[in-house]
């Protein structure tokens, strides 16, 4: 039998609403920590599959959330692509070369380097109950570009944008590798074991309405084609963070089964405004999560409110804060679940 997850994102309603939360494997957790320090850097959790595998389970054995997330990072496609990642201490991702100043023909594709994810799907498939669902991931062609073009994250994704207008060709050429890439990884991950997925298109809200509709919503209409025609029993859940008006179109358009909306999103305006029926996820503020108290309470039933009638998973507007207190995740599972 499907779990609860499973099931909302195939488009039903129940009583109670499932809930995950973005970024739920990681830094916030002691037992996290612990496991870091012993093992050493982020990129190197990534690629130890038994490591990796216990991450992802750690929220689910303390909170008993519906959706276990794979514990990894979207820049696992550009190093398979070819360029080189690591991470600096407290600035974040590096890539080399930078696609400003190299050609992407420069790159020799490396897809061996998405081996230690596959496994650890599997390994996290052999350990979850069945009422859990997992989780795969992705980022969106467009985020993922931003960082292959800058070789970094950016405020602006400056970079990348000067690029879609001055060479919107090269810019293509990236978008269409990341494309490719993203299809045969997100079709790995629903191999080994992922029963839905999601693309994270961090960076949408920084382009204009033309841009959007080249750069975001065409991109991640081509992965959602590719994939269902193998795994059409997979649900998509599309998260364009920061889109704002333009989600509309992009849930419309993009083939997407569930559309995730951050913590900008009036909750009211969403469920009027998407495709009827569509499920929908989201959208705590993270901060208002870290923050707690009474405003936590309320701001978690207007959103239940606001999405009672439609199929809604329960999750954050964007990943959850390092800062954040356990017992607030704990009282925020209270609320969504009615346990007082």
């Amino acid at each position: 039998m499907p779990g609860l997850l499973l099931d909302t994102l195939r488009g039903k309603s129940g009583s109670r609403r499932p809930v995950w939360l973005m970024r739920q494997a990681g830094r916030y957790l002691p037992e996290y920590r612990q496991l870091r320090a012993e093992k050493g850097g982020f990129l190197e959790l990534v690629h130890d599959s038994a490591a990796s595998a216990e991450i992802t389970l750690q929220p689910i054995r303390r909170f008993g959330f519906d959706g276990a997330i794979l514990f990894s990072d979207i820049l696992v496609i550009p190093h398979a692509l070819g360029q080189d990642l690591w991470f600096e201490a407290g600035e974040g991702p590096r890539m080399a070369p930078p696609l400003a100043d190299a050609a992407l023909e420069s790159l020799v594709a490396a897809p061996q380097r998405l081996d230690p994810i596959y496994r650890t799907v599997r390994l996290v498939r052999e350990q979850l109950g069945p009422e859990t669902t997992l989780l795969g991931f992705a980022g969106s062609p467009w985020t993922v570009a931003t960082y292959m073009i800058a070789g970094q994250g950016s405020r602006d994704q400056h970079a990348a944008r000067v690029m879609a207008y001055r060479d919107p060709a090269r810019l293509q050429a990236i978008v269409d590798a990341i494309v490719a890439a993203s299809v045969e990884y997100l079709c790995g991950q629903a191999e080994a074991g992922a029963e839905a997925v999601q693309l994270f298109d961090s960076w949408a809200g920084s382009l204009a309405p033309a841009e959007f509709e080249r750069w975001v919503i065409a991109p991640n209409a081509a992965i959602v084609a590719a994939f269902k025609a193998r795994h059409a029993d997979v649900p998509v859940i599309g998260f364009p963070k920061g889109s704002g008006e333009k989600l509309p179109g992009y849930a419309r358009e993009t083939g997407v089964d569930a559309i995730g909306i951050d913590e900008t999103i009036d909750p009211r305006w969403a469920a009027r405004e998407l495709p009827a029926g569509m499920p929908v996820q989201g959208n705590l503020d993270p901060l208002l999560l870290l923050a707690g108290g009474g405003d936590l309470q309320d701001a978690a039933l207007r959103i239940l409110d606001a999405f009672g009638g439609r199929p809604h998973v329960f999750n954050l507007g964007h990943g959850i804060d390092k800062e954040t207190p356990i017992a607030h995740v704990e009282r925020l599972l209270e609320v969504v679940r009615g346990e007082g």
